[in-house]
């Protein structure tokens, strides 16, 4: 996986992908979610996440409570103690990773607690769910971090560029 190339391509695509954004929101919900799980299905098919990562080298997950429960047992720790070591507050208020690339990172591209792995890497990139209509703007941000994310705008395009 070409990461610059990558970078470069969804950086010059943002604004046209932004204004599909607006098209897409008047799209009907059950629909919308329909034409994302296929271009999603699609995407998936091309892109192995192993070969990338770009998701767990630049940005954090959200931290739920339940996430930080799991993952402090795992490392057999108190949660106080996994949230000190690991996680701080964003100015959402949110737990995040207190850096990038995540800590459970290895070296292959694969996650050291994926079993345990937060509730948000479960989902991402969030392209296949219901109610696509909430997240269309965080959809778009995810296209300069994900090429699938990236590969199923530019699929979607196709049919609203006519």
């Amino acid at each position: 996986m070409d990461l610059d190339n990558f970078k470069n391509r969804s950086n010059t695509e943002y604004a046209t992908n932004k204004k599909l954004v607006g098209k897409l929101k008047k799209t009907k919900g059950k629909i919308l979610d329909e034409i994302f799980s296929i271009s999603h299905d699609t995407a998936f098919s091309k892109i192995n996440c192993l070969e990338c990562a770009n998701c767990c080298k630049t940005t954090s997950p959200i931290f739920l409570k339940t996430d930080i429960d799991r993952l402090a047992k795992v490392f057999r720790m108190k949660s106080a103690d996994f949230m000190d070591q690991y996680l701080h507050r964003d100015e959402e208020g949110d737990f995040v990773l207190n850096s990038a690339p995540c800590p459970f990172l290895n070296e292959d591209n694969t996650c050291l607690v994926y079993e345990a792995r937060p509730k948000a890497c479960r989902e991402y990139p969030h392209t296949n769910r219901k109610n696509m209509h909430g997240i269309l703007n965080l959809t778009l941000k995810n296209s300069l971090i994900c090429p699938a994310v990236y590969e199923i705008f530019q699929d979607i395009g196709k049919d609203f560029r006519k």
